[in-house]
């Protein structure tokens, strides 16, 4: 074995620095999100309640209010009054749940759908100028930090 080679294995960061690099992580990504979000919520003029119901419908498809409620930490009527003025804006409808009579299910509507989309390509536009400003080194450090992120949340 050459001079100076050990056959330990790499250690891990101090305890310090990983509570350092878990809070830096944290409120970048938290901010990212948030600024993400303020993109496409702009671009609608929806509040923040409004976007997080649709952006639950998208996710898990139709949902009936209570499961909505459960999903959002909301109080049911809290939730009734964000589904009704969604639909009010033509954004979700209501139909009887297809199992359950008693039960309706909240579902987007094609004109949120289409709207979708061009809230996800402000969104990404957005973040496109951003990443063009940067060089060529720190796009490929987000390339590869985008990476790592998917394995920390399990992708």
């Amino acid at each position: 074995m050459p001079t100076g080679e050990t056959t330990e294995a790499p250690q891990a960061a101090p305890d310090g620095a990983t509570d350092q690099l878990t809070t830096d992580l944290r409120v970048a990504t938290m901010l990212l999100g948030r600024r993400l979000r303020a993109e496409s919520r702009s671009a609608a003029g929806l509040s923040e309640p409004q976007f997080c119901v649709m952006a639950a419908l998208v996710q898990h498809g139709p949902l009936s209010p209570s499961r909505l409620a459960e999903l959002e930490n909301v109080q049911p009527p809290s939730m009734t009054r964000t589904v009704a003025s969604l639909e009010a804006l033509g954004l979700v409808e209501r139909a009887t749940h297809p199992t359950d009579g008693r039960q309706v299910v909240v579902t987007l509507t094609a004109e949120a759908e289409d709207q979708l989309t061009a809230w996800r390509q402000r969104r990404d536009e957005w973040l496109r100028q951003r990443l063009e400003e940067l060089s060529p080194e720190d796009r490929a450090v987000l390339a590869e930090a985008a990476s790592v992120i998917m394995r920390v949340v399990g992708r």
